[in-house]
């Protein structure tokens, strides 16, 4: 539903806002089809300059993927086309021409920490809490197209310790290994540092912001050609992952088999 994700352009800066504050802006398939068109108007669009990613309330940015949806997973396929899906667009955000600034204001786990990862600058608040807790919950993996790019971004030996411990990173530790560019006092002054900074960047040359963005990427992308149907199948569609659903949704704890 488009309520769901807000977007707006005003004075050259695209605006996102992912808007489920009850369900901690957990997003649904709907939500991520509306975040692809949306950088898609937004590439089409020469008078913008730079976009705000942000998560309504002050709970979550986006604590993942509604795990509701998953109960329709029957075969490989769903898993690939999830998959798919997901990675057309984190590559949208990431292949934009213009800055993309994620304002992080509490939980940012799963799909919503790829989004931050994703983008160029990511500004969060004391209450940030930044993970993939899929060894914990779901039992599922990430795409090579992710572990790329977070291994880029964090360095493969912390990614692997952050993955294998589900444990959340908070905002001193985001921003001490440049996870975080800045933590801010509370949401009000996140969204206005997160303002200011959209306003400078629009204004400096857009070519050169282009090309070191595209370069940045181009090297990123070269770690992710191996194949990983295998690993995402294998994943997916094991007993393992429907159990770590189910528990998920109904409150406990998953009976793990490895199967």
């Amino acid at each position: 539903m488009s309520e769901y994700l807000l977007f707006e352009i005003r004075d050259n800066v695209a605006r996102i806002t992912f808007n489920r504050p009850a369900s901690r802006n957990a997003l649904t398939f709907a939500m991520y089809e509306r975040l692809e068109k949306a950088c898609g108007e937004i590439a089409a669009d020469r008078s913008v300059r730079a976009v705000i990613l942000s998560g309504a309330g002050d709970k979550a940015f986006a604590a993942g993927t509604d795990i509701s949806e998953f109960r329709a997973f029957k075969t490989a396929e769903d898993a690939l086309a999830y998959e798919s899906r997901i990675g057309r667009v984190l590559g949208g955000i990431e292949k934009l021409g213009v800055p993309v600034i994620a304002a992080i204001n509490g939980a940012c786990t799963g799909g919503g920490a790829g989004i931050a990862a994703a983008c160029d600058m990511r500004l969060g608040t004391p209450t940030l809490k930044y993970g993939f807790p899929v060894a914990r919950t779901l039992g599922n993996c990430l795409s090579m197209d992710n572990y790329a790019r977070l291994s880029a971004l964090i360095g493969a030996a912390r990614l692997k310790e952050i993955i294998f411990t589900a444990r959340f990173i908070g905002a001193d530790e985001a921003r001490a290994i440049g996870l975080l560019n800045e933590v801010l006092p509370d949401g009000a002054a996140l969204m206005a540092r997160a303002e200011e900074l959209a306003t400078l960047m629009a204004g400096h040359a857009p070519l050169t912001l282009r090309a070191t963005k595209e370069a940045l990427r181009r090297l990123v992308s070269k770690a992710a050609q191996d194949e990983d149907k295998d690993l995402i199948i294998s994943c997916y569609t094991s007993r393992d992952f429907r159990e770590g659903m189910e528990a998920f949704l109904n409150k406990r704890a998953p009976n793990w088999r490895g199967e």
